[in-house]
Order: structure tokens, then sequence, then C-alpha cells
């Protein structure tokens, strides 16, 4: 799915703006997991989550295009935006975001904060996207994906990151909202040659790639019922469904209060408050009955963009 090439040209892209990531081994932590078990910080971006990365690689090629791209727009819960805002005033291309009613205030004030136009449509993050494509249509803006090549490959510079600083990796856990985080895992492990497991980690009220993988094809669902936005999918992506099949090792499914309290854990241990999707993933490797005894292991905390509301609930339960 991504060749050396590719990789390194989205590391060029990529590094100037996002230095390599700290990958951490807490005691505390440790003593909860019973394994080794590294701690990808994720939320040490610029936005504060890796898909910063993926924005960087797609917004500098639609900027090296042929054809002139007078501005984008997309659909998002709020990492996918915060990544565009960025990198489209990096790469001075004007960015429009759509977002459901209701989400997340401090994602919104950030996306604007980095310069977005920010527009409010749709119950949820499926019909955000439905706007944003007629939205596309309206203005003559570029449609940018939540899953794309180019997003993958930029992701993919995380992954390359962790298994340069934990080169005996036995399996890492990855939470899957649309897939560029999973499908960049695998092509990385892929592409080393490595025998890590990739885990896909999802929420049990968004279980259309858990059913996916079940499946062997796609399946989408009607709703989601979960506060982890960054997994809350309800339409898979195909080609991201594929490369799951043909890599992830298995499909750990959690419920809502196994997250919260995975985030609870990781304020106690490392004092670093995770948004609910950055910790979807430890709360996976806990509720892995499949992991090896004694593997070393890998929890991607894919970002730390957590509202200030649920901070406060959370340091509280602690």
């Amino acid at each position: 799915m991504i060749t050396r090439a590719e990789l390194d040209a989205a590391l060029r892209l990529v590094r100037p703006h996002v230095p390599v990531t700290p990958a951490y081994r807490w005691p505390l932590l440790e003593q909860v997991t019973g394994t080794p078990t590294w701690v990808k910080h994720e939320n040490a971006t610029p936005t504060g989550a890796f898909k910063v990365r993926g924005g960087l690689v797609h917004v500098a090629r639609l900027r090296d295009a042929a054809r002139p791209v007078p501005g984008i727009v997309s659909a998002t819960r709020g990492n996918h935006g915060q990544s565009l805002a960025y990198a489209g005033r990096v790469h001075g291309l004007p960015v429009t975001i759509v977002v459901p009613e209701g989400n997340s205030p401090d994602k919104n004030a950030a996306m604007q904060g980095f310069g977005a136009e920010l527009v409010v449509h749709g119950r949820d993050f499926q019909e955000a996207r439905e706007h944003a494509v007629r939205l596309a249509g309206e203005r003559g803006l570029q449609l940018v994906p939540s899953f794309h090549p180019d997003l993958v490959a930029g992701v993919a510079t995380y992954a390359a990151e962790l298994h340069e600083q934990v080169p005996d990796l036995d399996v890492v856990y990855v939470p899957v909202g649309q897939g560029s985080g999973l499908c960049a895992n695998i092509a990385v492990r892929d592409l080393l040659g490595r025998d890590t497991e990739v885990v896909a980690v999802g929420a049990a009220g968004a279980p259309a790639y858990a059913l996916s993988f079940q499946a062997r094809r796609p399946v989408s669902t009607p709703a989601v019922d979960t506060f982890v936005d960054g997994v809350a999918t309800r339409v898979p992506d195909e080609d991201a469904v594929a490369v799951m099949l043909r890599g992830a090792a298995r499909f750990v499914q959690v419920d809502d209060e196994a997250t919260e309290r995975a985030m609870r854990l990781l304020w106690r241990t490392t004092h670093q408050m995770p948004e609910p999707a950055g910790a979807i993933a430890l709360a996976g490797l806990l509720a892995d009955r499949a992991r090896p005894a004694g593997a070393v292991a890998a929890t991607v905390l894919t970002g730390g963009n957590c509202d200030s509301e649920l901070v406060r609930r959370v340091v509280v339960g602690a």
C-alpha cells in the first residue's frame, strides 16, 4: 500500500512541521497492563492529534497539482478538520469544515483558530460529510475525504517512528475511525517486514468496522451511540476495510465505560489527559484476551483534544 519512496516523501513533507513524537514506557501504567507497554504520544503534535500528518501531505500535494485548487472542504468531528485547517494555513489554501450539530465546542474553536470556515450541519458525521459533498459542488471546492492514500501516507510517518523507537514491538493497538491510522500501521509493518500484530479497536456503540471485520465486507449501520467522537463512524470506507481484512490480526470492541476508565488510567499514570479516541486503544489492550503473555505492546494515544467539561469529569473520577 505504501512504498519506501512514498514514505520518505511523506516524511519530507511532515518533518518540518511535526517533530518525532515521544514513545514512552510508564511504570505505573505497566503495573496495570502487566506487560511491557509503550505509549506513542501523538497528542504531542502541533494540533494535539495524529491526523495533522496526513493533512500536511494531502494539502501540499493539492497545492502542487497541475490544476490550481481554489480551496478545500471536508467533514469532521474535530481532528481531521484541525489537520486540514493547520495544513491550509501552512500552504496558503482556504479551508471550509463541516461539523455535525452538537459537535465539540473546543474542537470547533480550534479549527476556527487555525483559520477554517466552520459550517454546522447534520445530526452526525455522515450527514455532515454529505453536506460537505454538496458544498464542494456549489462552491467549486476540492472535497477532501476522511480516508485517502495521501492521508494514510502522512499518518504512516508516526508508525515508522514507532517501529524505530520500539524495534521489538509484538503488538500495536490502533483506534479505528475511518481507518487511516489502522491502514498506516499495517502498511508500515508490511513495508518493514515486521511480525508485529496490528489490532483494531473500536467502540461498541459504533460497530460498523467491527461488523465489517466479522462479515469480511463493508457493513454500515443506521446510527452510532458513543462519546468517542473519533471512532463514531456508521459508513466504513471500502478501501480501508479491504486493508483491515488483509492485515489486522483481530478487532477488539470496548464500551464507553471502558474507554473512560482508560482515560482516567492515562491521567493517573502519565499525567496527560487523552481525548476519548486517544484512550480507546489502551482500553482495547486491557480487554484483549488474545494478547500473548509478556508481549511488547504499544498503544497509540492518538490525540489529547479533550473537551474541558469532560476533562473535569474524568479528573474527578480519577
